[in-house]
């Protein structure tokens, strides 16, 4: 070993950030109670940020340049009044129907609903109806006054025919007598009266008509809005309609909360309160009580691989500082920047999941390196400079996937991929500080009992391996393969959509909300459209309720229409806003169908400009947007996921293999996405009650994050491939020796990881549900099935052309040595490097 310090010597000049994450270990383990202070200074500062500068987060999501987006300004123009956010309160009496008495306390409690601020009205379903009725009986007297008017029109015509026969036999008996000439003034005097009666009744035989036209449009129109009800047909139901001032995607949660806070205090005895998810609070459930039972299990595993309590709590530690900084801090500017509502929930999954797994990995490659002997101090230092610089790399695969949700170029995943990729770069900063100084106090604690009594021992440096036999890797291969590929088969009919009131727990408000609208009124009236309808001229007054009438009637042609209402006319008469009620609920496949069906109706007869709006509308431009920007996304990530491989690992096929392996990964975990939430297979164990679309955003979010965590397992076990390799082990001895040195802790870390991720799947919230399971089970096959069993099966049939790099690119390539490699031969014994180098070569 004479060339060993120059060895060295170069390889710390090519390490220079495994050199400073050496450097930085030893300083933060002699200084832990300063570096400790720091943390909790930056996390009381985060909080602080928060509670003064934080803002209200949005419940609902809005792409500009959508169509709804387009509609929703030609509204604000024409109609500003009309253009802010509506909630559903739905009343429910347990008696036969409302009495007096309830119906002068809502009367009362909407009246006090209508007072908060931001309120702009307040519909009273009972003066509702009673304006229908009394609109209804204005149309059948109107029917009857017509009929009265056409009768007297018709007895005056008599009259007048009448008269005008007793004229013509006047007329003639006065030619025949010979006298006609001196009566002839007195007979066009009369003619003169009876022409000026007929004109008149001409006249109103065609006001009549008119009027009847008008009847017979507004009884079109009162037939296409017949099924729109405020109260059920048993008199038990009642739906109000509270307007805000601001828009859905504005409406701030103070709003919310003060209407909240309104209707929960009413006291109506016998009626039942609920309320839609408009009012429901934004955040509500972020940690429930599945979230903690994960965090509790994550804390098992730690409890069970190091087998002693202070180790094992170092990792959580370091994810709850890393989480409370993370997210607090990015919900500081909640109030500049606009942020929906499960912003902050990615930021906790993410910082809680990968806090513990970084740390975990420091911790991990610490305990080894005491066991065979290391000074504490020394072995802080070379755990941060190799694991450590392992953990920054895989962070930073982690951060470009999340901030490559911008080439989406939607604002609310590009704010989520941004607030993620803060929590997670908090999570390595912590990880490569906080933890060696929490490994600095514990010193040969951070090993326990037993362990400590073995250190130095030959069973901690003992490298034999024998490699996997063939048959078996091509089992392997295949079984791994093919299992994937048919739990990925429900991907091909997976429909995309936002959650509505039924995907929420039954116990909930909103959920029974819309329950009741649902089954007492018609699944359309959860989600009603906005149509508007621009004439290329204005029309004449007396036109209106007949172009209405007309327009209404074009809707109703649709076979999923179940009502249509005219709502407003512009002053010029060109612009007219209708509500559109669906056969379905919002997000089903019908109502989807029906947006579409409606814009292609543009142009109608008169050349009549169709618009749709409304938030059902709105959630499915929203949901198509999402599922064009998927294969992008995707080819960004395969593209990045190429990339970083080569580099990281001077290989062209374990890139290749790494990538096909996450596709196989993401696929097979959208498709357990799909049969769970859309088909509701194991509805009852996920607590799906309702299926229905996949969450919009959901694949997207679960591809980021999944080839970040990927890309990260692959590191720590293939780079262990890699560095057995790079020391001269045989390539199919070396796949044995990475896997056996990372299993463990990569097996614990995905253990951590599902059971954090899997705590989110019975949150209190809908959304976060679909995402908490597609991102655990999304670990669950990659970590188990691609990186521990295809992984080193293609490997191993691959053999030493698994690493085969073309020499000009070996030429051109930096040399990124993620492991530390250099820095472990800088501060390993010189007897140590001999033992390696003696194992590869007899190997």
């Amino acid at each position: 070993m004479v060339a060993t310090a120059e060895t060295i010597s170069h390889f710390n000049e090519r390490l220079m950030v495994a050199n400073l994450l050496y450097r930085l270990g030893r300083w933060s383990a002699r200084r832990a109670w300063a570096v400790i202070a720091a943390w909790i200074v930056v996390l009381a500062a985060a909080g602080g940020a928060f509670l003064t500068l934080g803002g209200s987060l949005a419940s609902n999501f809005s792409i500009p340049g959508t169509e709804t987006e387009r509609v929703n300004d030609r509204l604000t123009e024409q109609f500003p009044e009309l253009t802010g956010a509506t909630a559903q309160v739905v009343f429910a009496t347990e008696d036969a129907e409302f009495g007096a008495s309830e119906r002068d306390q809502i009367a009362e409690l909407l009246a006090e609903v209508g007072e908060v601020d931001g309120v702009t009205a307040v519909t009273d379903p009972f003066v509702t109806e009673a304006e229908r009725a009394a609109a209804e009986e204005q149309v059948a007297g109107g029917e009857q006054l017509i009929a009265d008017a056409r009768a007297e029109l018709e007895a005056g015509v008599e009259e007048l025919d009448a008269g005008q026969t007793q004229l013509d036999a006047a007329i003639e008996q006065a030619q025949a007598a010979g006298v006609y000439e001196q009566a002839a003034a007195q007979f066009d005097q009369q003619q003169a009266q009876l022409d000026a009666g007929r004109e008149q009744l001409d006249a109103g035989a065609q006001e009549i008509d008119a009027q009847e036209a008008e009847l017979e449009h507004g009884n079109a129109l009162v037939e296409y809005a017949s099924s729109i009800n405020m109260v059920s047909e048993d008199g038990q139901t009642a739906i109000a309609t509270i307007a805000f001032e601001d828009t859905l995607f504005e409406l701030p949660d103070s709003v919310k909360a003060a209407v909240a806070e309104v209707l929960e205090a009413a006291d109506i005895a016998g009626v039942d309160i609920d309320w839609s998810s408009t009012i429901t609070a934004s955040v509500e459930g972020i940690m429930g009580p599945g979230e903690v039972v994960g965090v509790v299990i994550a804390a098992l595993v730690l409890l069970i691989m190091m087998r002693a309590l202070l180790p094992a709590a170092t990792p959580l530690i370091s994810s709850l500082v890393g989480v409370g900084v993370g997210v607090a801090g990015s919900l500081a500017f909640s109030d500049l920047v606009p942020m929906a509502s499960i912003t902050p929930v990615l930021g906790v999954m993410l910082g809680l999941a990968v806090g513990i797994d970084y740390s975990l990995f420091i911790l991990n490659r610490h305990r080894k390196q005491l066991l065979a002997g290391m000074d504490v101090d020394e072995s802080i230092g070379l755990a941060n400079g190799t694991a450590g610089n392992a953990v920054v790399f895989a962070g930073s695969t982690v951060i470009v996937a999340l901030v490559a949700l911008g080439v989406t170029g939607i604002p609310f995943l590009t704010t989520m991929g941004v607030v993620g990729a803060v929590c997670v770069l908090v999570a390595v900063l912590v990880s490569v500080s906080l933890t060696p100084a929490l490994l600095g106090l514990l010193g040969t604690r951070a090993l326990g009992r037993k362990a400590r009594a073995t250190i130095g021992h030959a069973q901690h440096t003992e490298t034999e391996v024998k490699p996997l036999r063939t048959p078996r890797a091509i089992g392997a291969a295949v079984l791994a393969t093919v299992g994937l590929l048919v739990l990925a088969i429900p991907v091909l009919s997976m429909r995309l959509g936002l959650p509505e009131g039924s995907s929420e727990s039954p116990d909930t408000t909103q959920y029974q909300a819309f329950k009741a609208v649902e089954s007492e009124f018609g699944a359309g009236m959860n989600g009603p459209l906005l149509v508007v309808a621009e004439l290329p001229d204005a029309v004449e007054e007396t036109e209106v309720t007949a172009t209405q009438a007309g327009i209404a009637g074009e809707l109703m042609e649709n076979e999923d229409v179940s009502a249509v209402a005219p709502i407003v006319a512009s002053e010029e008469r060109d612009v007219f806003l209708f509500q559109v009620v669906p056969q379905d609920g919002p997000s089903s496949a019908s109502t989807e169908d029906l947006v579409r069906e409606l814009r292609a109706l543009t142009p109608m007869s008169g050349e009549v400009t169709l618009g749709v709006a409304g938030q059902a509308s709105g959630n499915i431009d929203v949901s198509e947007m999402l599922a064009e920007a998927l294969p992008v996304y995707l080819v960004v990530v395969v593209g990045l996921s190429l990339l970083i491989m080569v580099l990281v690992f001077r290989s062209i096929l374990v890139p290749l293999i790494a990538t096909l392996g996450y596709v196989l990964s993401l696929f097979a975990a959208l498709g357990a996405v799909t049969a769970i939430y859309q088909w509701g297979w194991l509805g009852d164990i996920f607590g799906v009650h309702d299926p229905g679309p996949v969450l919009s955003f959901g694949p997207i979010i679960i591809m980021g994050v999944l080839f970040g965590l990927a890309m990260d397992y692959q590191l720590f076990l293939v780079s262990g491939m890699r560095e057995a390799h790079v020391h001269g082990m045989p390539a199919r001895e070396a796949v044995v020796q990475g896997l056996r040195q990372g299993r463990v802790v990569v097996t614990a870390a995905a253990i951590i990881m599902i059971s954090v991720f899997g705590g989110f799947v019975f949150s209190h919230l809908g959304m976060v549900r679909p995402l908490g399971f597609g991102l655990a089970i999304g670990v669950l096959f990659d970590a188990f099935v691609v990186r521990m069993v295809l992984v080193p099966a293609l490997m191993h049939l691959l053999g030493e052309k698994a690493w085969w790099l073309p020499k000009w690119l070996d030429k051109v390539m930096p040399d990124v040595d993620v492991e530390g490699a250099s820095l472990e031969r800088a501060h390993t014994p010189a007897e140590r490097v001999d033992a390696l180098a003696e194992s590869g070569s007899k190997s």
